[in-house]
């Protein structure tokens, strides 16, 4: 396995999306791990101008990212309301490589239900996650 960065601050999924929490907002993302094993992103396949207009429940495909090596779909951790969709991925989808926590965002949506964020991993559980699952 390749030493990727696994933020603490954050929360992970099984499918390798990750949640950033301000507020009642929820920031979603694939993380490192994921973004190196897809290897160069070279389109995303997002709800673009669903933001305000769209309601996702946990587990939900929500959208697609294509790379050099594969194309993969995309699990929406937690539910909520889409709020913002970064727009910076239509013409650069290679922030998802270069920050994959940062610029690389995908997602902002309006908690719904806050309390499926305990079913999320935390940095050390994600981290063991990726050790013991043959990642």
């Amino acid at each position: 396995m390749a030493k990727t960065d696994q933020p603490d601050d954050l929360k992970y999924a099984e499918t390798h999306e990750w949640v950033r929490v301000e507020g009642d907002e929820a920031t979603i993302g694939i993380s490192d791990y994921a973004q190196d094993e897809l290897g160069d992103v070279v389109y995303l396949d997002l709800p673009w101008d669903d933001a305000g207009s769209r309601d996702f429940k946990a587990n939900e495909h929500f959208g697609d990212i294509e790379s050099v090596k594969a194309t993969s779909e995309l699990f929406i951790p937690v539910s909520g309301a889409l709020v913002a969709v970064n727009s910076a991925l239509q013409t650069t989808p290679e922030l998802v490589n270069s920050e994959p926590y940062g610029g690389g965002w995908m997602l902002r949506l309006r908690l719904s239900d806050p309390a499926e964020l305990d079913k999320l991993m935390d940095a050390a559980a994600y981290t063991e996650f990726l050790k013991t699952a043959g990642h």
